[in-house]
């Protein structure tokens, strides 16, 4: 029993996967990137809502691919076991390492330091106490901390807490869509007006501003991440990810719709362009006076909170792969022997966190949207591949429209990233910079890891 290898146990369901889905996905994005998207469309309220409307669409393409994926290898790690198959080691491991030093630690760290925000106008408004930035950077640390803990006991318990808070932060959500669409009194304008634009800067336009939804959209991948702890991951994870996304896509339009019930768009770009981004704070307000506000802001939090445990749940199941495969730590890829969970993956995704936490995060969303289009790309060029490489694999579940829509997909996603360096350079040569250290990286790891096993042999031989 000693010599018993520890595996993983399959407990998530359909709801499970749902609620971690949605838990992640709707997170701080909804009450703040429709600012974004807003001064990305010159603040017209019916372009902005089409660029929302798009957003969905596209991640619900990506979603139809990756549930293929899914489907077929339902293991753990996601992403970086399809790169790693199809294109080899060093793209699995570069996608890996972005994540790991960048982009998801760099979400868990975002999520925590929104957290400590709302919590202090939270803590001002109600009983006038004023937090400083050290406090906050402590709670934020603690909330890493925390979550990280409760995780550790199992991946029974962190799925429980995510459904709590799904259903917790879903009612307040849904009762100010409610109220903003039937007590609002303005006339929404939904037509769409690019006047002089020629059709490059429109689709730029359009483009840049659909890349910011994507933050908001952020998480629809990390089901893949923990499929074998998923019951039937052949239907439950495509299901998960299909009635996901296309929930959450109808939540987002209609929240937006909502404020704009409430909020002019003038009001709007004046609160925007003053520094207030978080809009649907005064759209409380405007409907039921402070209930409102603080009704809008405990939302906020347990938004945030469900978002951040979600990403603890599935982050390090990634570096515990690439543990398996001699990548990163070894570690990471040591399981409790009881809880069944990637111990030490899960210490190094919360240090990584802190330490990214600690000396603060640049050009976020950008970063996180290169990274993510860059090798969501290569993974939907992947489906091209398996299906020559393993014709004969079982396949519980095949994306619509195929070979059409996965090329399609491909297509979007280019001309997306193109955007992302025509709007945002800076982010873009940062993305492009990180992946050109992380391939000495792979390099020296490799180098390390055969002349240790070449020094053991030697010993052996001895």
């Amino acid at each position: 029993m000693e010599n018993k290898e520890v595996v993983m146990k399959r407990s998530i369901g359909l709801f499970g996967g749902i609620s971690i889905l949605t838990g992640i996905m709707v997170g701080s994005g909804i009450f703040f990137i429709g600012s974004y998207v807003l001064m990305r469309t010159n603040f017209s309220s019916g372009t902005s809502l089409l660029v929302w409307l798009i957003g969905g669409l596209v991640t619900l393409l990506y979603g139809l691919i990756y549930a293929e994926l899914v489907a077929m290898m339902p293991k753990a790690g996601g992403y970086y076991v399809y790169l790693r198959d199809a294109f080899g080691k060093p793209v699995g491991f570069l996608s890996g390492f972005v994540n790991f030093v960048l982009a998801s630690s760099g979400t868990i760290a975002a999520l925590a330091i929104a957290f400590s925000l709302i919590l202090s106008n939270v803590l001002s408004l109600l009983f006038g106490i004023t937090m400083s930035t050290i406090v906050m950077t402590i709670i934020s640390i603690l909330m890493i901390v925390g979550l990280s803990v409760v995780n550790f006991f199992g991946i029974k318990i962190g799925a429980l807490v995510q459904k709590v808070f799904l259903v917790i932060k879903m009612i307040p959500i849904l009762l100010i869509i409610i109220l903003g669409i039937f007590l609002g009194t303005n006339s929404v304008s939904l037509s769409i007006d690019f006047g002089q634009m020629n059709f490059f800067d429109i689709l730029t336009m359009i483009g840049y501003a659909v890349i910011a939804t994507f933050w908001a959209y952020e998480g629809w991948t990390n089901l893949n991440s923990v499929a074998e702890e998923v019951k039937k991951p052949g239907r439950n994870i495509p299901w998960s990810l299909i009635l996901s996304i296309a929930s959450v896509t109808l939540l987002y339009v209609f929240y937006q719709f909502s404020t704009f019930r409430v909020l002019p768009i003038a009001d709007l770009q004046a609160l925007i362009e003053s520094g207030n981004i978080y809009t649907g704070i005064n759209a409380g307000f405007v409907l039921l006076g402070n209930v409102g506000m603080y009704l809008v802001m405990i939302t906020m939090l347990l938004s945030v909170l469900g978002a951040l445990n979600g990403s603890i749940i599935v982050f390090p199941r990634v570096y515990y792969a690439m543990s398996k495969d001699g990548l990163l730590f070894d570690k990471f890829k040591e399981l409790h022997p009881k809880y069944k969970t990637p111990m030490f993956a899960i210490i190094g995704s919360a240090i990584m966190s802190i330490i990214l936490l600690v000396f603060g995060l640049d050009d976020l969303i950008s970063l996180i949207a290169f990274s993510g289009l860059l090798f969501n790309g290569l993974i939907f060029i992947s489906l091209f591949i398996f299906r020559k490489k393993y014709p004969n694999k079982e396949r519980p579940y095949k994306v619509w429209g195929y070979p059409v829509l996965p090329a399609l997909t491909i297509l979007i996603t280019g001309l997306l990233l193109v955007a992302v360096y025509v709007e945002d350079i800076r982010s873009s040569l940062i993305g492009t910079g990180v992946l050109l250290i992380g391939l000495p990286v792979y390099y020296l790891i490799q180098y390390f890891r055969n002349k240790k096993t070449n020094d053991e042999k030697q010993r052996t031989q001895q």
